[in-house]
């Protein structure tokens, strides 16, 4: 799709230790199908934690954290649900965002999707060099080891904190008047994935939180009503073609999903399962879910 003249900015606050940021996949891969490279889109970490003490003081365990990812299922991202040997903080993994970045900055964002994927679909604490390397090692084009070796550089460290200032800058925001912003460290901050959309004119609108995907259609609607609009895909293996990484079932299924309509995982798996048959697509089990490329080439980046 041929962008048009005018470009709506999409600033998105996300943290790779967020069961929300990731369950919200479905609806972003749809908004990227929908409206393409008119939405210019600018990822900022929110550091979560520095350390893990932080979440156990909160009460948090590896057990309960396992539990609670039930209900997240019915949004249909992939989740393991064995409790992890520990917790972890999620500050390595956002300054392993940053660094892929300040590397190679057109990876960034399948970076972010490589660590969600190692947090939310492996036993490997997000926190520990092994499963960051582990997980970055997955992006084709990465060098996982050289963004590890940079997490403590100080000019990662620099980004990191500018990242993290932004993120907590959401007092007397539209996003705090709803009662999806936070405050676990001192400030006020963006929760993931809070999604910040700025039109061609300056005027700027948020989507603070986790949000259904009508609720950023509608302000994209409100900010320029001249964007070219694509329909929703009619073949699945189109969709992975068009996507720079694997996809899981549900977000190809968001992104076939007629206006106002349900989508039907059961059913795209379906085809997706007949595709591979057909030698098209390539699966790769995750969790208790799949992740789909198109082939011959499969692209198993996370």
């Amino acid at each position: 799709m041929q962008p048009s003249v005018a470009v709506i900015e999409v600033t998105h606050f996300t943290d790779p230790g967020c069961p929300w940021a990731y369950s919200a996949w479905p609806a972003h891969a749809t908004l990227k199908w929908r409206y393409g490279e008119q939405l210019h889109w600018t990822l900022m970490v929110i550091g979560l934690t520095e350390d893990a003490s932080q979440y156990a003081a909160r009460g948090y365990t590896p057990t309960r954290s396992a539990v609670g990812y039930e209900r997240f299922r019915r949004f249909g991202m992939p989740f393991q649900i064995t409790p992890k040997a520990r917790l972890s903080a999620t500050s390595p993994a956002c300054r392993a965002i940053v660094a892929t970045r300040l590397a190679v900055p057109a990876l960034e964002e399948a970076a972010l999707r490589a660590l969600q994927l190692a947090q939310f679909t492996t036993t490997g604490p997000l926190d520990d060099p092994g499963t960051l390397r582990a997980a970055l090692g997955h992006v084709e084009g990465l060098d996982a080891d050289a963004v590890i070796a940079r997490i403590d550089d100080p000019e990662v460290l620099a980004a990191y904190d500018a990242d993290r200032a932004s993120a907590r800058a959401a007092a007397g925001s539209p996003t705090e008047f709803q009662g999806r912003a936070a405050d676990t460290d001192g400030a006020v901050r963006y929760t993931a994935p809070s999604l910040l959309f700025e039109g061609p004119d300056g005027r700027r609108l948020e989507a603070g939180g986790f949000q259904p995907l009508e609720a950023y259609d509608v302000v994209i609607a409100n900010l320029d009503a001249t964007l070219e609009r694509r329909p929703p895909a009619e073949d699945p293996v189109e969709v992975l073609a068009a996507s720079p990484f694997a996809l899981t079932t549900a977000e190809v299924a968001a992104v076939m999903t007629e206006h106002l309509g349900v989508p039907d995982p059961a059913a795209v798996e379906a085809a997706l399962i007949a595709a591979a048959g057909e030698g098209r697509v390539a699966r790769r089990p995750v969790g208790d879910g799949s992740l789909w490329a198109p082939l011959p080439t499969p692209r198993f980046l996370a």
